[in-house]
């Protein structure tokens, strides 16, 4: 078997592992997760006091719950946008979104800003995953839509991406490819740390 056929493979028995213990997470464990990650807040990037673009994530029901962070990030000023999914093998794109905002359903049933909301490029993007490493490797769900977006925004501009992850998600190894994209930090219930390669 190849290097790469071996990675899959370790990157597959990974997710399955974290998403058998993430169903038996209880809804209130979940509930106080989120709500801590929102008390951070996002003043540990210590960037310039300006309001920014942040692209959350529509969560589903077993995903990390972005919701709380997001309406802390809106009271902020800061304009906030999700995913819109383009089609297989393309990268996101991001319309603005504000909590309230009506929502249309698409693939997996992953709510997405309507299409007349206007396109927007962010400044930071916050993370769905399963699994991460202290170096900022990720295990997402294995489509690689974040990987291609990320790079695609590196490439035309300097980003921030964090990931949104419980305490249990941290691993100490995540593997991965040539085409992932590491995140520059992940905010944890305990706290947020800094992915340093």
């Amino acid at each position: 078997m190849n290097e790469t056929a071996d990675i899959i493979l370790q990157k597959r028995a990974l997710r399955s592992r974290i998403k058998t213990w993430r169903s038996g997470l209880e809804a209130d464990a979940a509930a106080r997760a989120a709500d801590a990650v929102a008390a951070h807040g996002l003043g540990f990037l210590r960037l310039p006091q300006r309001p920014f673009v942040v692209s959350g994530f529509s969560s589903l029901p077993d995903e990390f719950r972005a919701w709380p962070l997001l309406r802390r990030l809106h009271g902020e000023g800061h304009a906030l946008a999700m995913p819109v999914m383009q089609g297989k093998g393309l990268p996101l794109v991001f319309r603005a979104w504000a909590p309230g905002d009506a929502m249309d359903k698409a693939v997996w049933g992953i709510a997405e800003p309507r299409a007349d909301k206007p396109v927007l490029e962010p400044d930071i993007v916050l993370v769905p995953l399963l699994a991460f490493d202290a170096t900022g490797w990720r295990l997402g769900y294995g489509g690689g839509y974040y990987d291609r977006t990320l790079r695609g925004l590196r490439a035309r501009k300097s980003i921030v991406a964090i990931g949104l992850a419980y305490d249990e998600s941290q691993v100490d190894a995540v593997p991965h490819l040539d085409y992932d994209e590491r995140l520059d930090w992940v905010l944890r219930p305990s706290g947020p740390l800094r992915c340093v390669g």
